[in-house]
């Protein structure tokens, strides 16, 4: 059965904005893109450092070191140096609130 942590109102969000929880111990980026909601690893795949803090260029979010570009959606990474993807998190909206799926 998935657990699921809840994060904040879904109205605490604004179009283009986000917000970084704890799930379980790793640090998760939860993204509003459009009125949809996205949650990825906040952790660069060519480094280890923290991306969330980047640039939110369309569904991408550029790595504030070294450039990186990877889609918020699908956690795919799109340019150099990052190679492999980030990994993504089920969200949903439960009583006005949003929560992000523990990993299993």
């Amino acid at each position: 059965m998935t657990e699921w942590i809840d994060v904040v109102a879904a109205s605490a969000l604004a179009d283009g904005e986000h917000v970084v929880v704890d799930v379980d111990g790793d640090d998760v980026a939860v993204f509003n893109i459009g009125g949809e909601f996205y949650a990825i690893a906040d952790v660069c795949t060519h480094d280890g450092a923290e991306i969330a803090s980047g640039e939110l260029d369309g569904d991408e979010i550029v790595c504030p070191r070294h450039g990186a570009r990877f889609c918020v959606k699908t956690g795919q990474v799109k340019c150099a140096p990052a190679y492999e993807d980030v990994a993504t998190f089920p969200v949903r909206v439960a009583g006005g609130r949003l929560q992000v799926a523990a990993p299993t």
